[in-house]
Order: structure tokens, then C-alpha cells, then sequence
């Protein structure tokens, strides 16, 4: 029988202020061992804030962190056992890669040939093998992500916290260390913690997401539970869905500006905001289902963005495979796929649905 998993990190309660602003409110997370959450939210939605808590850099204003059980309250960032990875890496010029990836050995005493031996290994996993007598200024920014991580992981915490890591690389370079990262941590067991404003480094990375807003958690779940099932129209509009309306449910069906919509079985009677993604709408020829208009298209490197002009109501965005997709001012008509309508919670003011 296979154990349950325990907190590595619990925040109960959490709140911070600064002047009349809060920047944390009331706020409860868990963090299982060897679990990598990532945080994600718009500017001035807390996540950073939330992770300097954490990290005992910013103190809270109520409630309490725990880290394996042990309240951090007073506890100094020194002695929390945590690593903490920045979006500008912060570097020490004057030290060559060897000398910043055991900088945190140093200051913990661990033995010479102990720390060489370390450095070496985390230089090899963070493909790095054999750099460190490098400089760090001559090392591209992808390779001083790497360094930085492996400074990070030297003194082998409790709980990795990463901010922003990939914000300052380029897309394919990003996409391509994300998935480096997550192999990574997988192979160490590593508990990570990470803040990012980018949806695809989040879901990519991560075994649990959430979504901030104003201080508070809008939703957690697994990346696919979020991202099949938005529990409100902020999470929805946040990800990239646009496709929202008001609806009055019946039955298995929706009245909407759109026309009739289908909704999964057992959806809840009344009232509501309504999510159709992309995918979820289908072209059908012209004098077929709701009459539209193309007004707009946009290449997605494996599809294609249809933005659709009904007669009524707002546009709707279609994505569609690359042969056979419709000129502008081409009239299709549009039909809908219950496995894409998402029914919102009536929620918006920020809590979990």
C-alpha cells in the first residue's frame, strides 16, 4: 500500500499588507514532498509575495508558514533550508561558475574535496559538465540559468523556490529548459515551489497550478484540470479564452446570443457565464448552424485562429487545422462541441469555485 504524501510547505491564513493595499488575503496552499507547484497570476496578483513569505524575506502581517511541521515564524531565511533562484540570476561576477555553484557550500563549511566533488556532479545534471573554471560573463543566458540552478540545488534543500526562472530567455530556449527542469527535478526528488507569468512555462513544469488574483487563490488543480475546467471567467480569460457569454441553462442545453448550445450532462439549471474553447467550435458549411463572417486569422505554427463575426453577440475566436482554413470576409457557419463548453463558476471575486 503506497503512503500518503506529506506537506513539505503549508501556508494557513496567510496575509500580508502594505499601507491600505493587501498583497496577500487569507491565503492557504500546501505543498506536497517532491511536488513541483507553480504560482502563476497577473502583475500585482501576489505571487511573488507569497513566495518572499515563504522564503522569510517579507513578513506576514497574519497567519503562519510551515515547513515539515515546524512553524517559520522568526526563523531567518538562513536557516529556513530553502533555495532561492531569481529571474536575473544575480551572479557574482567575480567568482567563475565553480565558484558561485559552491558559494552556499562555503558558507555552510562543507569540506573541500566534498564541495568539488558537488559542484561537479549538479554541473554535469544541469548539462554544464566540466565548466568551473568558466567565466560566468561569458556564458550565454541559457548557461547562466544553468549555473544559477545548480548554485540553487548545492546545499540540497528542503524546498527549491524559483522565481520567474526563464523569464529573461528566449521562447525556444525557454520551451527547451522547461522540459529540462522538469526531468531534473523528477531525477532528484527536489520540492519546488515557482512563480511565472507564463501559462505554457506553468503547465509545462508543473504537477499542480495556481491561479492568483488580488491577493487571493482563484483556482488549484492539476494543469489539465484547469485547463479543461476554468472555475471562473477570470481563470478562463487569464488563460487565452475569450469565447465567454451569459447563458440561461435547460436541460442538456444553453439559450445564448451565439444561439442554443449544447452543455455537458448534469450541468446546474439557470443562469450563468459560458466557455466555448476554441477548439470546441466547429466550422460547418455556410448555410449550416450560426451564420458568421471570418474577420480575422492568425497563424499558429500548427494551426490556424480564426476570430469568426456572428450577427449578434461578441466575436468568436475558432482554431481550425491549416489546410482548408477560410479567407477573411469568407461566411462559414458554426456549430459547437459539448466537450469544449465549460459552464463558469458564478463566482468573480477571486476565490476557488
Amino acid at each position: 500500500m503506497s503512503q500518503l504524501r506529506q506537506d513539505l510547505l503549508r501556508l494557513d491564513d496567510v496575509t500580508v499588507r502594505f499601507g491600505g493595499r493587501t498583497a496577500l488575503d487569507a491565503v492557504d496552499l500546501e505543498v506536497a514532498e517532491h511536488e513541483t507547484v507553480c504560482v502563476l497570476g497577473p502583475s500585482g496578483s501576489g505571487k511573488s509575495t507569497l513566495l518572499r513569505v515563504v522564503a522569510g524575506l517579507q513578513p506576514a502581517d497574519a497567519g503562519r508558514v510551515f515547513l515539515s511541521g515546524a512553524d517559520q515564524g522568526g526563523v531567518p531565511v538562513h536557516r529556513r533550508g530553502v533555495g532561492l533562484m531569481f529571474q536575473d540570476h544575480q551572479l557574482f561576477p567575480q567568482r567563475d561558475v565553480g565558484g558561485n555553484v559552491g558559494f552556499g557550500l562555503r558558507m555552510r563549511k562543507v569540506g573541500r574535496a566534498e564541495a568539488e566533488r558537488r559542484v561537479a556532479e549538479l554541473l554535469d545534471m544541469v548539462g554544464l559538465p566540466g565548466a568551473q573554471r568558466r567565466s560566468v560573463a561569458a556564458l550565454s543566458g541559457g548557461e547562466q540559468q544553468r549555473v544559477a540552478l545548480a548554485r540553487a540545488l548545492a546545499p540540497r534543500p528542503r524546498l527549491l523556490m524559483l522565481d520567474e526562472p526563464l523569464g529573461q530567455l528566449d521562447r525556444s530556449l525557454r520551451e527547451r529548459l522547461v522540459v529540462e527542469l522538469r526531468q531534473l527535478f523528477g531525477r532528484l526528488g527536489t520540492t519546488v515551489l515557482a512563480v511565472t507569468h507564463d501559462q505554457g512555462e506553468a503547465f509545462a513544469l508543473a504537477d499542480r497550478v495556481v491561479v492568483m488574483r488580488d491577493g487571493r487563490i482563484a483556482q488549484a488543480g492539476t494543469p489539465l484540470e484547469v485547463w479543461q475546467r476554468p472555475a471562473s471567467e477570470f481563470v478562463a480569460r487569464f488563460l487565452g479564452f475569450d469565447n465567454v457569454v451569459e447563458a440561461t441553462v435547460s436541460g442538456e442545453r444553453a439559450d445564448t446570443v451565439w444561439g442554443s448550445v449544447p452543455v455537458p450532462a448534469g450541468t446546474r439549471q439557470g443562469k450563468c457565464r459560458l466557455l466555448v474553447r476554441p477548439a470546441g467550435v466547429r466550422l460547418l458549411p455556410a448555410a449550416e448552424g450560426l451564420p458568421c463572417t471570418v474577420s480575422g486569422r492568425t497563424f499558429r505554427g500548427d494551426h490556424v485562429v480564426l476570430l469568426l463575426r456572428p450577427p449578434n453577440g461578441p466575436e468568436l475566436e475558432a482554431a481550425c487545422d491549416l489546410r482548408g482554413a477560410p479567407e477573411p470576409d469568407a461566411r462559414v457557419g458554426v456549430g459547437f462541441d459539448v466537450n469544449d463548453v465549460v459552464v463558469l463558476g458564478p463566482a468573480e471575486d477571486g476565490t476557488t469555485a
